[in-house]
């Protein structure tokens, strides 16, 4: 759950189109080459229930298991649903979906796609005890009804459903093979999607190969795909530089800056509905922070422009709990916290000194800590920044006896203004049981932005939700999150989206294209 400066440099060599079309770049179709990429990420795949992607709760391994696997439907460029495995959909009623599966699928072995696997994979999410179950909604029933036709039932009507059927832990599984035991799911990968594992060392690499069994396979330029881990981002600079790398992500805007004037080399930065946060222990009743006065009061002295402005140079932007870059989010600038004038001096007396946890391996993390520890400080509240490993920081965050006082983290903001809000409720998301009280009235404004369709009156609610998530001021949203994405203009065309809801920075990466070889 840790996962959760100038203007960007365009490739005007590859297509680039304008970002209102959607899309930092385009692949250059004139490049016909095809041949082997390697790409360096910062960090692997790490999840408890190991491959399965039904369990994964990080946005790293959507993006890695997405090269594999596919759900029904995508997302496209501006957040809208487009169909994927399922060719199209209707309809019938506000609680009843139907899915009309696309002609020619196989999954890496062969097999073709069947409605036994889709209604097999949703019903394993459905039943398992995976956090994404709970973005599904509602559902009542999912039935096969006919030979391509696969229909979902909800007990009531939910408007994100779609939306969340978009993401990889909602892909179709090869059920029959995993219901025989020929593939055990959490230690191999076998799905619909453009490439194949070839092998996997953990923290080290990846090897991918093209799926021949892949509907559009010849369409796919990329015939070995190498990720390889690298956690210090001073060494993916230098691969992108010398070339031994050919797309490389940053977490430090600086890097941008850095690329200036290296050649074949282009840096952009994707804005994501990701979003940092900042969680107030409130559970513990002999912490100042059980006070919901002095919270709001710290939630007041907040200025999340700057926070923006300073930390990620200008990337990211002000946001409430619906993430603000998506269609209906509340305005922050509205929100009580924004509007409420000066903190209250008298609840900011009783802050005293505060311990402000942050991880080590993302450096935005720490500049924002840094940024709030001055705001603060200027309200009369000393915070004390505590730097840990991952593994200490969830440990002291997320485990069963929480030794925080503020601590700040990410979370993916999904492609609906409403999903993410389920994480605060404590008792959907589970994780945050520990350090968030649960709020009645915040679950009904939770639950009815999901059943409210699209319009004025979901929008009202949203807005209702995003105030009532500030002035509670348990677990406060701050800023966009964005991606800084590096690649080498003479090894690689991408298409790129200028905005990204899943934290998926492979995405389309079966779309890239390659120049000819010299």
């Amino acid at each position: 759950m840790t996962s959760c400066s100038a203007p960007a440099a365009t490739d005007t060599a590859a297509g680039q189109k304008a970002p209102k079309s959607g899309y930092l770049a385009t692949s250059d179709a004139s490049f016909k080459g095809s041949g082997p990429l390697t790409v360096q990420l910062d960090y692997d795949t790490v999840e408890a229930g190991g491959l399965d992607p039904q369990t994964a709760a990080t946005a790293r391994s959507w993006s890695i298991e997405s090269l594999v696997y596919e759900p029904l439907v995508t997302i496209g460029p501006k957040f809208e649903v487009e169909p994927l495995l399922a060719s199209s959909w209707k309809q019938p009623s506000a609680t009843e979906y139907v899915f009309t599966l696309r002609r020619g699928v196989k999954f890496g072995n062969g097999r073709a796609l069947t409605t036994a696997d889709v209604v097999g994979s949703l019903q394993r999410l459905l039943k398992s005890k995976a956090a994404y179950a709970a973005q599904l909604g509602p559902v009542k029933s999912v039935t096969a009804s006919g030979p391509d036709q696969v229909t979902v039932r909800l007990t009531e009507a939910y408007t994100p459903f779609l939306a969340a059927l978009a993401n990889t832990p909602a892909a179709i599984l090869p059920m029959k093979e995993i219901d025989d035991g020929s593939v055990d799911i959490k230690k191999e990968m076998l799905g619909t999607g453009p490439f194949t594992v070839k092998d996997h060392k953990q923290d080290q690499y990846w090897n991918f190969t093209r799926n021949t069994s892949y509907r559009d396979a010849e369409n796919v330029r990329i015939s070995d795909l190498k990720i390889e881990i690298v956690p210090q981002e001073a060494a993916r600079l230098a691969a992108l530089r010398n070339g031994s790398a050919a797309f490389v992500n940053f977490n430090n805007i600086d890097s941008m800056d850095q690329l200036t004037g290296t050649r074949d080399a282009e840096a952009v930065s994707q804005t994501n509905s990701d979003f940092y946060y900042l969680v107030q222990n409130s559970k513990n009743p002999d912490s100042p922070l059980s006070d919901q006065k002095v919270r709001f009061a710290l939630n007041s002295a907040l200025n999340r422009k700057e926070i923006a402005s300073v930390a990620l140079g200008g990337q990211g932007r002000p946001t409430g709990v619906t993430p603000s870059v998506l269609p209906g989010a509340c305005d922050p600038a509205k929100l009580p916290a924004a509007t409420a004038g000066s903190a209250d001096s008298a609840a900011l007396k009783k802050a005293g000194t505060l311990r402000l946890a942050v991880y080590t391996s993302e450096p935005a993390v720490g500049q924002i800590a840094q940024v709030i520890q001055q705001q603060l400080a200027k309200s009369g509240v000393t915070v004390k920044i505590e730097k840990f490993d991952d593994t200490t920081y969830n440990s002291k965050v997320f485990g069963a006896k929480p030794d925080f006082d503020l601590a700040i983290g990410w979370f993916a903001g999904y492609v609906d203004a409403s999903m993410v809000s389920r994480w605060w409720n404590p008792v959907q998301a589970g994780f945050s049981s520990t350090f968030l009280n649960d709020d009645k009235t915040l679950d009904a404004l939770i639950d009815d932005a999901g059943s409210e369709p699209a319009g004025a009156g979901r929008t009202k609610t949203l807005a209702e939700l995003c105030a009532r998530v500030d002035s509670g001021a348990q677990m406060l949203p701050l800023v966009t999150r964005p991606s800084v994405i590096g690649y080498r203009t003479d090894r690689v065309s991408p298409t790129l989206r200028a905005a990204e809801g899943y934290g998926n920075i492979l995405r389309d990466i079966a779309h890239y294209t390659l120049p000819a070889a010299k």
